[in-house]
């Protein structure tokens, strides 16, 4: 899988419009990502150190996790599995 830069993620996530959830939201979020995380352990699946910093930097950005998964497919270009430039 392509390497992501990191801090280029989260000035990418920052610079992004949308509405960021409050503290209360966020602390929710957390505890119900750390649940998928274990579950994804226990079926082999574990996220790599990678995927762990881009959804702890999703968070710390107040991003809900409904628009996730749509951030991630965004960095990639259509068709490959190379990180879009």
């Amino acid at each position: 899988m392509a390497q992501i830069d990191l801090e280029v993620f989260r000035e990418h996530v920052r610079r992004m419009d949308f509405e960021r959830g409050t503290p209360e939201q966020i602390a929710f979020w957390r505890e119900d990502i750390a649940d998928a995380r274990a579950n994804l352990v226990i079926e082999n699946m574990a996220p790599t150190d990678e995927d762990d910093a881009m959804f702890a930097i999703m968070l710390d950005e107040g991003v809900p996790p409904s628009l996730m998964a749509s951030i991630i497919l965004g960095l990639y270009t259509p068709g490959t599995h190379s990180v879009a430039g």
